[in-house]
């Protein structure tokens, strides 16, 4: 029987770790591979919850633990990290020697390590490039990640084709969905009772909201008055429940944090948590009434449940939205009317017959399919990318 091939997969959040399980799953019972995995950034940080012990949990064998999160969250510290993050991935790789690294997203930590897999000449699949984060690095990040890879794997056919557009071969990329809207399909979600308890939070209320603000790092010193922005926006909402996850370790980070700790010391009608897990979130987009901030999963995986998100600010600006996704201003009033927008009939409505634009929910049967058609043993080959010119009409 022919040898098994190595992939190693990457994940440095609580947020990928969940887009990245069931593609792991494969990988792990698959006869053509061997999974390695490597853990980095905010899963090792008692910060951020030590989420490292969630995979552990989950029965997945951690290979290799990359210390690079300094306690800094400042553009000198992260900038820091990234290069921490190259030499000790280079290390790492060089002793697992994968025939493929695998990897979601835009974050630096994921930079760090396909800059290093690149000066190894190890072949890198890359999930959910082509997207558009217009108030974040992580735009930029995604694109350099997306050229210094040789597989793509992308959410929809309009971010293919914008892959596509940066140079990629059309035959090695291809759209596969939302990773995440497979876990909705697949896992048995909480029952009310069962989350409620959860969280220590009783959910009978005129509206229970699930808040998740993340930092956006090309707007200087404004993570902080937004934030303030949006806590002031829930204070009228004083029949509320409201959920708060907390922010990741970008830049300003650390202050969004604070000023939830303090918002929730104050008021008790709130839970905060680092890390829900992923069973316990998707169980919370079951049974709020609205989603509210900055992130991502507010586009990708909360249309799936026919819930009304109210994405703030530029973070998520130019991505690809379901029209049970409100737009707003990072202000006040703007938060407030989207909110008690995202509540009036004529809306909800609508959003119950909404459809996602992100698939079906079968991206890890899509990707393992392609994985299991490559030839590892031209490496060579596969490395050697060529540049897809796209020929436009003079």
């Amino acid at each position: 029987m022919q040898n098994k091939k190595n992939i190693c997969v990457v994940t440095g959040t609580r947020a990928d770790y969940g887009l990245l399980f069931w593609i792991m799953n494969e990988i792990k019972n698959s006869s053509q591979f061997n999974l390695q995995l490597i853990v980095t950034g905010m899963h090792l940080s008692p910060e951020f919850g030590k989420t490292y012990q969630v995979i552990e949990n989950d029965g997945f064998i951690i290979d290799k633990k990359i210390e690079i999160l300094l306690s800094s969250d400042t553009s000198t510290g992260i900038s820091k990290s990234i290069g921490l993050g190259v030499i000790s991935f280079a290390e790492a790789l060089g002793e697992l020697d994968p025939d493929l690294l695998f990897v979601l997203g835009d974050r630096f930590e994921i930079f760090s390590a396909v800059s290093a897999a690149m000066i190894c000449r190890i072949p890198v699949a890359h999930c959910h490039g082509g997207e558009a984060t217009i108030g974040l690095i992580d735009e930029s990040i995604r694109h350099s990640i997306t050229k210094m890879s040789h597989y793509h794997f992308t959410s929809t056919e309009d971010y293919r084709n914008r892959v596509i557009q940066l140079g990629e071969l059309p035959s090695n990329v291809f759209n596969v969905g939302a990773l995440g809207i497979e876990s909705i399909n697949k896992l048995k979600l909480l029952s009310k009772k069962e989350f409620e308890k959860s969280i220590n939070l009783k959910l009978d209320s005129k509206i229970n909201i699930l808040v998740t603000y993340h930092p956006v790092t090309l707007e200087h010193a404004s993570s902080k008055r937004q934030m303030k922005e949006l806590l002031s926006a829930l204070d009228f909402f004083k029949n509320s429940k409201i959920i708060f996850t907390k922010a990741n370790s970008d830049t300003d980070g650390r202050i969004i944090n604070q000023l939830i700790d303090e918002y929730v010391g104050e008021n008790d009608n709130c839970v905060v948590y680092f890390s829900l897990g992923q069973l316990r979130y998707l169980s919370a987009l079951k049974y709020v009434d609205v989603v509210v901030g900055n992130s991502s999963s507010g586009l990708l995986e909360v249309p799936s449940f026919n819930k009304p998100t109210v994405n703030i600010g530029e973070r998520q600006k130019n991505r690809i939205k379901a029209k049970s996704v409100i737009d707003c201003l990072p202000e006040r009033k703007e938060i407030v009317n989207s909110i008690e927008k995202s509540q009036k009939k004529v809306f909800q409505d609508l959003v119950r017959n909404i459809k996602s634009p992100y698939g079906e929910g079968n991206s890890s049967e899509l990707i393992i399919n392609v994985l299991e058609k490559i030839d590892y043993s031209k490496r060579e080959l596969i490395l050697k990318k060529e540049f897809h010119d796209i020929k436009f009409n003079k």
